[in-house]
């Protein structure tokens, strides 16, 4: 919304315009009169549209534009505001930071050095409305501006302040307010403000206190206007009773003891204290409770690991002996299942990275909260927990698209004040919040601001004044406030969770305290900011101000405290001597851990009767559809596909796996970029009606359908939509989560949620996530960056049985993929499986399905050639593919059928990479008796692709005397060419060098390990 727009919808505010009446209508009966309306900052907005009006008659509606020239806008005495105020020039206007402000122009529309026509209203004095629109901008200035002048810093670091929140600016001094009612600034002040002077001096104390109110960049009135009341009104800043302050002080000392005891007890240990920004703790107990009164069924919280342990130990309920046990032995392995070969599938990680989860009771009511496991990349659990959200409020066990109830869950993100404006999932995340597959009903943000990123200073790591200042571009509201001020923090709590349950949108708590120790507790801050660190020693702690505060009060005494503190660390002495348990003991297993999910769905048995009976309705339409005539006669081919063999192609193939799918009641989530129609546009499963522009997915009519189906084009995002869908995927284990590149080398930029969540996930924090990626690779002249998705990335991260590593060649193979994933979803063989899928394969007819391929089939790891027992004795070498390369080596291999040097050739499709297929490679190679070499050939270059990985494992398969020989690229720093031509003459040079009977010169080879150059 641009500025004359915001303006117009704030004068159809003050105008009394009923809601949904269109700006140019007349107002009705009852409308609020001018002389009604001009009050408070509506005399502002009034002035500066009036302003407008004089400058552009254009750039207010006609409306507003035909009271400004009648004769009601004359009589309100308003009217002579611009003509009379002259321009107002403050010659030491200086705020807070001493800085000069520049000449104030209170009447904009007049041109410079252009005295306007005195135009006075009768009966009304010129130089009272002048002070009362002044008036009004200066209150406007404070709310608007207020946060600059805010006590918001403990140390007490002096703030930039604003000109514009200074009388003076305004041509105003204390008399001029003195002899103005209340009602100019504040129409809703109570009887004890009695004249516009106090009002000011109270909003000054409202948005100048311990609390920055920073919200004038949200554009919705409505929500501006709730802010403002809710904030003014003091609903939220309701004084705690005196148990309540008690409870918080015992809170704090709780959260402080901790801290010190884990100093003493492990010195020299790193823990991220917390320390400084104690009350967090406090307030995430407050959005606890809150919750629990508003039957939110779940609360999933991420967060870095400052402070983790003390939320770990006081909001998640995590048992000190485990906390404590983790600082003797933060690695506990366990022995390891008798079907993995003695393998440590569980290393585990550090304690300050580890999750938990906790159910917490109040009367009848009962909340799960979740602390999801993050590694040391800060920002990155973001997404992942969006995502975990996302999943407890879908509703997936009915047909259709599911359903959402976002009240079943709230999502808590906790941030770093260097990590917020500094690393881009971010803002991926926060980009999320508004849009339809992704959106959680508001999540609340708060950063923990120590004012320093490890040994970097705020100037050095951000661009902006305030850490928080990349969520204005979202809408989000803001509020500063003072970490040393535990009061002030949970009336920001209360107002930021009664925005989010009115609004259902994000709001974002800058909580400003400072880190007492260094980056950790090995570190020594002394070295990089000394004089800063200087204050901080001499600071005291949040607790002991809050203490002296209540004894200042009479709420508490200073033996009352006393004896608190011993109490609680008593408690710690108590936990630190427990017998030292296993890790097992304290095991915590939130969402999908290992040994949570039980038994397989049903699998739907396949007939062609079924498959044709699906199809049939996957190509139904209402009568309401208005189909696009060119897609229908391109979707119409499936009707026919069944009846021809090899006439299923990929795309149809899966519309079919899925189908089959949702009838066993596996709920399906796809998203991706552009997945709806598909980036080849070969999938199509959302439709659009070319007249109405509705959508109809033929997946959510189903009648066979048990189970939701949710298809989203993403946004153009790697890491939040990864780290989304993986969140997804944990949190509802049962559903088939799948998420696709537009292009497969993509995927790169979500590397971070590859590395650290997807591939280690089992290993490092015991969860099972079992999200597919479809990545489409394959050279076919694209250039570097749309050829790779890095399938070597992959098989470097495999290990431990932690993934499935496919590059397939058919339909058929990808159909029963697919199902075979559904079907191993609820058992602990649940995996995440990485598929190299196809794009000019996508349509080729060596890669379509028939019926009875999909009927009568399964998935194979390898794809054997289909040489009869006799040719086999002939066969000398063994030609291992994988993926696309493998039809363009059959095509080639088609014309030369008779050919006497073909004869001796076979090719196999390795369709599995990981887990390595060793059994079904060794029945291959056994088949050919008379084997004198084997070839590894690959599209990509010699240290990219499969070749690497492929070498390790295939020598031990191979009879003696049998070579093993590569063919492929040669090593290259880049993944393709950017020629087409250089691609095309590569292609064929690797191609034509499998049926070479000779080895040429310029192929590189191995045997048996040995490798010799080109």
């Amino acid at each position: 919304m641009d500025e004359v727009s915001a303006a117009r919808e704030e004068t159809r505010a003050f105008r009394g315009a009923p809601a949904g009446v269109p700006d140019d209508a007349a107002p009705g009966p009852g409308a609020t009169s001018p002389r009604e309306a001009f009050y408070g900052p509506n005399v502002g907005y009034a002035l500066e549209l009036y302003e407008r009006y004089l400058a552009d008659p254009d750039s207010v509606d006609a409306a507003t534009r035909a009271f400004f020239e009648g004769p009601e806008w004359r009589r309100s005495g308003a009217g002579s505001v611009a003509t009379l105020a002259r321009p107002m020039t403050r010659t030491a206007a200086a705020g807070s930071n001493g800085r000069t402000a520049p000449p104030f122009e209170a009447g904009r529309g007049s041109r410079p050095g252009t005295p306007a026509p005195e135009t006075r209203a009768p009966g009304l004095d010129a130089g009272d409305v002048i002070k009362v629109v002044h008036a009004a901008r200066l209150a406007r200035s404070i709310r608007e501006y207020g946060h600059l002048d805010a006590a918001i810093d403990p140390l007490g670091a002096r703030r930039p302040g604003d000109p514009m929140l200074d009388p003076a600016t305004h041509n105003l001094t204390d008399d001029d307010l003195r002899a103005l009612p209340p009602s100019i600034v504040w129409p809703s002040a109570g009887p004890e403000i009695g004249t516009c002077l106090d009002a000011i001096r109270m909003l000054r104390e409202i948005y100048s206190g311990p609390i920055g109110y920073d919200f004038d960049h949200v554009q919705d009135f409505t929500e501006r206007a709730w802010l403002h009341t809710a904030v003014e009104s003091g609903t939220f800043r309701t004084p705690l009773s005196a148990d309540q302050q008690r409870a918080l002080l015992r809170r704090l000392i709780e959260v402080d003891s901790f801290e010190r005891f884990l100093n003493t007890v492990f010195q020299g240990q790193k823990r991220f204290s917390l320390e400084g920004n104690d009350t967090l703790i406090p307030m995430l107990d407050d959005i606890v409770t809150r919750s629990l009164e508003a039957s939110i069924g779940e609360i999933l919280i991420g967060m870095a690991h400052r402070g983790r342990l003390n939320v770990l130990a006081h909001v998640l309920g995590k048992p000190l002996p485990a906390i404590f046990s983790e600082f003797h032995s933060p690695v506990q392995r366990e022995p390891a299942p008798p079907d993995t070969g003695g393998l440590t599938w569980w290393t585990g990680d550090v304690k300050y990275h580890l999750g938990w989860h906790r159910n917490v009771r109040s009367g009848d009511s009962e909340i799960r909260v979740t602390l999801a496991d993050n590694p040391s990349h800060l920002e990155f659990v973001n997404p992942v927990v969006e995502g975990f959200t996302r999943a407890a409020q879908d509703q997936r066990g009915r047909p259709g698209a599911p359903g959402q109830d976002i009240d079943r869950a709230l999502c808590v993100a906790i941030h770093g004040d260097a990590a917020f404006p500094g690393e881009g999932v971010v803002a991926e995340t926060l980009n999320l919040s508004h849009l339809p597959g992704y959106q959680t009903g508001g999540t609340l943000h708060i950063i923990v601001n120590n004012q320093i990123g490890f040994t970097t200073s705020a100037a050095a790591g951000r661009s902006t004044l305030y850490a928080s200042d990349l969520a204005k571009g979202f809408e989000i509201p803001i509020v500063h406030v003072n970490g040393d001020d535990p009061e002030a923090c949970i009336h920001v709590i209360r107002l930021a969770f009664a925005y989010r349950q009115r609004f259902h949108k994000d709001f974002l708590i800058d909580l400003i305290g400072y880190r007492r120790w260094g980056h950790n507790e090995t570190d020594e801050p002394a070295f990089t900011q000394p004089r800063l660190y200087s204050q901080i020693a001499a600071h005291p702690r949040v607790s002991a101000l809050y203490a002296e505060r209540l004894e200042q009060r009479g709420v508490v005494t200073a033996d009352g405290v006393r004896a608190t503190q011993e109490e609680i660390e008593s408690t710690l002495r108590q936990a630190r001597d427990e017998p030292q348990a296993p890790a097992a003991a304290f095991s915590s297993e939130p969402g999908g851990g290992i040994g949570s999910i039980r038994g397989n769905p049903s699998v739907v048995p396949l007939t062609p009767e079924l498959l044709r009976r699906l199809n049939e309705e996957l190509l139904a339409r209402p009568d309401s559809y208005t189909p696009n005539s060119k897609l229908e006669r391109l979707l119409a081919r499936r009707r026919e596909a069944l009846d021809r063999e090899g006439a299923i192609d990929w795309a149809h193939a899966e519309l079919l796996a899925f189908a089959t799918i949702l009838m066993a009641g596996t709920p399906i989530r796809l998203t991706g970029q552009d997945v709806e129609r598909g980036t080849f546009s070969q999938r199509h499963l959302v439709l659009h009606d070319p007249k109405t522009g509705a959508e109809y997915i033929p997946l959510q009519h189903l009648p066979e359908a048990s189970a939701s189906c949710a298809i989203y084009n993403s946004p153009l995002t790697e890491a939040a939509s990864i780290g989304y869908e993986y969140g997804y995927s944990v949190h509802a284990p049962e559903s088939l989560v799948l998420w696709e590149a537009q292009f497969g080398d993509f995927a790169n930029a979500g590397q971070v949620l590859i590395d650290q969540f997807i591939a280690p996930a089992r290993a490092k924090w015991r969860r099972q996530p079992a999200l597919v990626l479809l990545l489409p690779h394959g050279y076919e002249g694209a250039g570097p960056e749309h050829s790779s998705a890095r399938l070597e990335r992959f098989l470097q991260l495999a290990a431990e049985d932690n993934l499935r590593v496919l590059n397939l060649t058919t339909a058929a193979q990808y159909f029963h993929a697919l199902r075979l994933q559904a079907e191993l979803l609820l058992s602990d063989a649940r995996r995440p499986v990485v598929i190299m899928t196809p794009k000019s394969l996508l349509r080729h007819p060596r890669a379509g399905a028939g019926l009875d391929d999909l009927v009568s089939g399964r998935f194979h790891p390898v794809i054997d050639d289909d040489c009869s027992p006799e040719e086999c004795g002939n066969i000398r070498r063994l030609v291992l593919v994988s993926g696309k390369v493998a039809v363009d080596l059959a095509t080639t291999r088609l014309p030369q059928a008779d050919s006497a040097r073909v004869g001796w050739m076979a090719i196999a499709r390795v369709e599995q990479l990981y887990p390595f297929p060793d059994e079904p490679l060794r029945r291959v190679i056994e088949r050919y008796p008379n084997l004198e070499e084997v070839v590894w050939l690959q599209e990509e270059p010699r240290n990219m692709g499969a070749w690497t990985y492929m070498s390790q494992h295939l020598p031990a398969l191979l009879p003696d005397g049998v070579s093993l020989r590569y063919i492929g690229r040669p090593e290259r720093a880049s993944t393709a060419e950017g020629s087409q031509e250089a691609h095309a003459w590569e292609q064929e040079r690797i191609v034509e060098a499998a049926f070479e009977g000779e080895r040429p010169a310029n192929i590189e080879t191995q045997t048996q390990g040995a490798e010799s150059g080109d």
